[in-house]
């Protein structure tokens, strides 16, 4: 791969025959051979999608996800991590005498969620591939509903438990060298979050392009799962924002950034994607008519008003034409409920995939440790060769939005680890300090590198 230019991950014959290759797993082959290599595919997708994005460039990879029918396939990719996340590895880590080498494979899995959600966030900002998704927007708009209910859940949790997670960053290179598996519980947690964060994203696309969905979409955002409800309760006590010490924090481009009073009140990209589906499913002539507004959720809604302030209406001047509806509303009295017979889709992928695995997901864990999750010394050095090629460092670091962070102490790094060029740190203190717990996974990068630059020079 090089990194010409903005950065070339793919070219797009390349992008197209990865999209065409990719293929349904079953639950049971999470973690496997075969799905790990679609998962390095996939992970080389979304990068590509997002320098294309980021350059506005022609964005190939989101035309061959349409030409080549793949939108249910990434839907479906995703939905089943999810449940493998919920009902697989929860029997994984009751293992008792499972202590496995590296939990490297098993935070792969982890990663592809948040890897598949990413490329479906870059790509569905376009209607075109929204209406691609067929009735499988219909999961999607379920999967963005659980998203939203765990980041309320979150906002509800005690201070002390957010502090935990206060300027600390996620990284791929750092789990290659996670000793245990509580470490990696950590990191799911922390993983979670940013693609709870995707999701708020994603389902403000799913909105914008309601009028090209089929009509259940909008009657299940509405009234089955009620998002309006949840995005006010958002607003309310808002999970990417927190107080720390008496200082102000917010959760900005994947990490917590300390901010000042005056820029505590300008809105972050994830507090006006909320606001902007709000306005869109409270103000939208076809929403109005389907929403069934009763006297608790028009109480609810009302709350927003104390919001809109006028740094708010700065910043967005539609929410004004919001401000003006909810003075409205605040006088009137809510429709009397209508008793109509309501025929629609419902969702079927992970009631599939929930099904057809019911009663063998201990089964399947104890299966995935033994095949899967405790490779040998020497799987171990084949994998690592993968992920060399696949976390391709110079590529990503193209995406990164600040300088990278010492391992050790968490400060700005400007020396990279010579061996591995994996792992950065800001001196040689750090550096030494470090090396008994990096030293294992600097073997396997170093000698993963090595045979594939003699790889390469033999082929040359």
């Amino acid at each position: 791969m090089s990194a010409e230019g903005g950065g070339q991950v793919l070219l797009p014959v390349e992008a197209e025959a990865a999209v065409e290759s990719l293929k349904q797993f079953p639950l049971k082959e999470i973690g496997g051979p075969k799905w790990s290599v679609q998962h390095e595919v996939l992970e080389k997708l979304n990068m590509q999608a997002i320098l294309n994005a980021s350059a506005q460039e022609d964005e190939f990879v989101k035309d061959y996800l349409i030409t080549c029918d793949k939108l249910s396939l990434l839907i479906y990719d995703l939905l089943a991590t999810e449940v493998w996340k919920e009902k697989v590895f929860s029997e994984i880590l009751d293992t008792e005498d499972f202590d496995p080498k590296t939990t490297f494979p098993l935070y792969m899995v982890l990663y592809h969620e948040a890897t598949v959600i990413n490329l479906l966030e870059t790509t569905m900002f376009y209607r075109e591939v929204c209406e691609a998704a067929e009735d499988c927007v219909l999961d999607l708009v379920d999967y963005c509903y659980r998203k939203l209910t765990q980041l309320i859940a979150r906002s509800e949790e005690s201070e002390e438990e957010k502090d935990e997670e206060v300027d600390v960053s996620q990284d791929v290179s750092k789990m290659v060298h996670a000793s245990n598996l509580q470490e990696l519980e950590k990191q799911d947690r922390k993983l979670n979050f940013e693609i709870c964060i995707k999701a708020v994203s994603l389902l403000r696309y799913i909105v914008d392009h309601l009028e090209g969905l089929p009509l259940s979409v909008m009657t299940r955002l509405l009234n089955t799962h009620d998002i309006p409800q949840l995005l006010v309760q958002l607003i309310g006590t808002p999970p990417w924002s927190h107080r720390k010490d008496g200082k102000q924090y917010k959760y900005i481009d994947g990490k917590w950034v300390q901010v000042d009073f005056a820029d505590s009140l300008k809105l972050t990209k994830i507090e006006g994607q909320v606001w902007l589906s709000i306005f869109q499913l409270l103000m939208s002539t076809a929403c109005q008519q389907k929403y069934e507004l009763d006297t608790y959720r028009k109480n609810t809604i009302l709350k927003l008003r104390s919001f809109l302030t006028e740094p708010m209406l700065d910043q967005i001047p539609m929410l004004g034409e919001l401000q003006r509806y909810l003075e409205h509303l605040s006088m009137m009295d809510p429709p009397a409920p209508r008793r109509e017979v309501i025929l629609e889709q419902v969702p079927e992928v992970r009631d599939y995939i929930l099904h057809s695995n019911e009663g063998k997901w201990k089964k399947i864990a104890k299966k995935q440790i033994k095949s899967f999750f405790d490779p040998s010394t020497s799987d171990l050095k084949m994998q690592a060769k993968r992920w060399a090629d696949t976390y391709n460092f110079d590529v990503m670091e193209g995406l990164l939005s600040e300088p990278p962070k010492c391992a050790k102490c968490g400060e700005d790094a400007s020396k990279r680890c010579s061996r591995c060029q994996n792992e950065w740190y800001c001196g040689r203190e750090c550096q030494v300090t470090h090396w008994q717990k990096h030293k294992q996974a600097c073997d396997l990068m170093f000698d993963s590198l090595k045979k594939l630059k003699e790889h390469e020079q033999a082929k040359g």
